[in-house]
């Protein structure tokens, strides 16, 4: 069970350099932030048992893996009930093409998906081939990126009072 961590100024310090650079050495860490490395490592551990950090992941470069197409889906359903809503999420987060999903509100959609595909003939697939086949899908209307301006993780940490 997650506990309840309670963010001093050292944590937001380890918390902006990970976010910048996750693949930094403890040493890294720890110079960057003012600390040694045992300390430093004893907080990101904590950091990471409390679920402030909830996992470290590699970042790709979507076309240099041939997924150059990225596209929203903004998708309607037929019923709002909860079975028919576990039953879309559960077929979506088996999609490897979705990278996000959203269930949300003020607009005319339930949910909204981020894909990424190759390229249009493939995204053709994919929404006819799987999610117009879902159901309780009655409609779907999709944007295509064209090119990026923000693109960032990182969680904006002047919000935290340490």
């Amino acid at each position: 069970m997650k506990t309840k961590h309670h963010l001093d100024r050292f944590d937001l310090k380890i918390l902006k350099e990970l976010q910048r650079n996750g693949s930094l050495s403890n040493q890294e860490l720890a110079e960057r932030v003012g600390l040694t490395a045992a300390p430093c490592s004893r907080r990101v551990k904590a950091l990471e048992d409390s679920g402030v950090i909830a996992e470290r992941v590699v970042r790709l470069d979507h076309r240099a893996v041939n997924l150059n197409l990225i596209a929203l889906l903004h998708i309607s359903m037929d019923k709002h009930i909860p079975d028919r809503f576990d039953s879309f999420e559960k077929a979506i987060g088996t999609f490897p093409e979705v990278l996000e999903c959203y269930l949300i509100t003020g607009h005319d959609a339930d949910y909204l998906l981020k894909i990424a595909v190759p390229d249009m003939d493939a995204y053709h697939d994919f929404l006819l081939g799987r999610i117009t086949r879902l159901r309780g899908v009655t409609g779907v209307k999709s944007s295509f990126m064209m090119r990026k301006i923000v693109d960032t993780t990182a969680l904006p940490l002047d919000y935290v009072s340490s």
